[in-house]
C-alpha cells in the first residue's frame, strides 16, 4: 500500500502583502499528478489545512478541488484538523464525504478513529487524532491523572487498544520531540504555538504502536526519533525562516507488517522564496538579478536609509516582501542590553507603559490582573507578584 503523506496545508496564507492561492493550486496540482504517477492509494492530511479558523472562500474552494480531484481518482483521503483549523468548519458534511473514501477526524470527541484498509498484505489500520490539548481530554477521563500533552496522547492511544499485529497508521498534530533534542522548527508554529515549558511536548515513543506516524505542526520536514515518525513540513516555504528548507512530500510504501519504505519526493514551487543581501546597487545591478519572479526578502547593508526603497525593488522584484537593514546603525541598536531596560522596573510599570504605548491610555486594573494571570500561568511571574 502506498501513502502519500502532507501537512501544514496553511490554505488561504498570505505572504506579506502576496495572496498564495494561485502557487498552493500550482502545488496541490504538482501534487496530484505525482499521485497519479506513483499509484499513492492514500493521502495522509496532517492538519492545519487551513490558514484561519474563518478560511476564505477561495481557501475553501481549493480543497473542495484538492478533495474532489483525489474522489475522482478513486484515492482515499484521511485528515485530521490541526491548531489553525476550525474544528467545526473541517468537520462539515464529514459523513457525506465518508461515501467517497475521505475520512475527516476534526473534533476530538473522547475516542480514536479507525478506519481499516486492505492490500495483499492484509489490514492497515488508519487512526486520526485531531490535535488535542489536555482539557480536552481530561474532559472525557476526569478520572486520570493528565498533567500534560504527553499524558493526554499517551492516554488517547492506550484506550485504543491497538493491535499489534497488523500494520498500524496515525495522524497526529502535536509537538512531538526526540530524546535529547527538540524538532527544528521553522515557519509560523514559531509564534506562540509551540510550548510553555514543557506543557505540549510529546515524546516520540508515544507512537511505538505505529508502523508510520504522520505528523503535522512543524514546517520544516523530519523525522523524530526514528524515521517513520515524521513531519511532512509545509508544501511551501510560508516564512523567512523556511527560506533553506528543501520542501518535498514523504511517498510511504507499506509492504508486510515491519516493512516501510518512505520516499521523500522534492517539491518545486511556482515561486520559490529567496533571502538576498548587500546594497542596494549590488543587489539590483544587471549580472545579480535572477529569477524576478521570486519572493524576495531584502537585507541591505547601505549606511543610509533610502527612500522609496520597497517601490524600487519591486520594479525588478515584483514579488518582494520584506526590506529590512543590516548597517552600523541597526547593530548599535541591536547592543543594548535589554536587562539595562527593565532593570529595577516592576511587572505593573513594564505592561502599564506597553499598553500606553500601544493604545495612548492607561491600563484598567481589571486588564492589569488579567495579565498577572497570565503571567503567572506562563511562568514569567511568581504568585506573590
Amino acid at each position: 500500500m502506498r501513502l502519500l503523506h502532507l501537512g501544514d496545508l496553511h490554505l488561504g496564507k498570505s505572504l506579506g502583502d502576496f495572496d498564495l492561492i494561485e502557487d498552493q493550486k500550482y502545488m496541490l496540482d504538482q501534487i496530484l499528478e505525482l499521485i497519479r504517477e506513483r499509484g499513492v492509494d492514500s493521502v495522509l492530511i496532517a492538519g492545519d489545512i487551513y490558514d484561519k479558523a474563518i478560511p476564505s472562500e477561495a481557501a475553501m474552494n481549493l480543497l473542495d478541488y484538492f478533495l474532489c480531484c483525489l474522489a475522482k481518482a478513486g484515492v482515499k483521503a484521511y485528515l485530521i484538523s490541526g491548531n489553525h483549523d476550525s474544528d467545526d468548519r473541517l468537520n462539515f458534511g464529514s459523513s457525506l464525504f465518508r461515501v467517497n473514501q475521505i475520512y475527516i477526524s476534526a473534533v476530538y470527541d473522547g475516542t480514536l478513529p479507525k478506519y481499516t484498509a486492505r492490500d495483499e498484505y492484509g489490514e492497515v489500520n488508519f487512526y486520526l487524532m485531531p490535535f488535542v490539548k489536555a482539557s480536552q481530554v481530561r474532559h472525557f477521563y476526569p478520572n486520570e491523572t493528565i498533567e500534560n500533552y504527553d499524558d493526554a496522547v499517551r492516554l488517547i492511544i492506550d484506550h485504543a487498544q491497538i493491535d499489534p499485529a497488523v500494520r498500524n497508521v496515525i495522524l497526529a498534530h502535536q509537538f512531538v520531540t526526540g530524546r535529547s533534542e527538540d524538532p527544528a522548527l521553522g515557519g509560523s508554529e514559531c509564534a506562540g504555538t509551540v510550548s510553555v515549558g514543557l506543557v505540549e511536548k510529546i515524546g516520540y515513543d508515544c507512537f511505538d504502536a505505529f508502523d508510520y506516524a504522520a505528523l503535522g505542526h512543524i514546517h520544516s520536514p523530519q523525522y523524530v526519533g526514528r524515521e517513520e515518525v515524521r513531519y511532512s513540513g509545509s508544501p511551501l516555504k510560508y516564512s523567512l525562516s523556511e527560506v533553506n528548507n528543501e520542501k518535498s512530500v514523504p511517498i510511504v510504501t507499506l509492504g508486510a507488517k515491519g516493512d516501510v519504505d518512505i520516499d521523500l519526493v522534492p517539491l518545486k514551487p511556482m515561486r520559490d522564496m529567496r533571502h538576498i543581501r548587500g546594497t542596494l546597487e549590488q543587489l539590483l545591478s544587471r549580472e545579480n538579478v535572477t529569477d524576478t519572479n521570486d519572493f524576495i526578502y531584502a537585507t541591505l547593508t547601505d549606511e543610509e536609509i533610502i527612500n522609496d526603497a520597497m517601490g524600487i525593488f519591486q520594479q525588478v522584484y515584483p514579488n518582494t516582501v520584506k526590506i529590512d537593514y543590516d548597517n552600523s546603525h541597526t547593530r548599535a541598536i541591536e547592543q543594548v542590553d535589554i536587562n539595562n531596560v527593565v532593570a529595577d522596573r516592576s511587572f505593573h510599570e513594564l505592561i502599564g507603559d506597553f499598553y500606553k504605548l500601544m493604545y495612548q491610555c492607561d491600563i484598567s486594573e481589571e486588564e492589569m490582573d488579567y495579565m498577572r494571570m497570565i503571567a503567572r500561568e506562563a511562568g514569567v511571574i511568581d504568585e506573590a507578584d
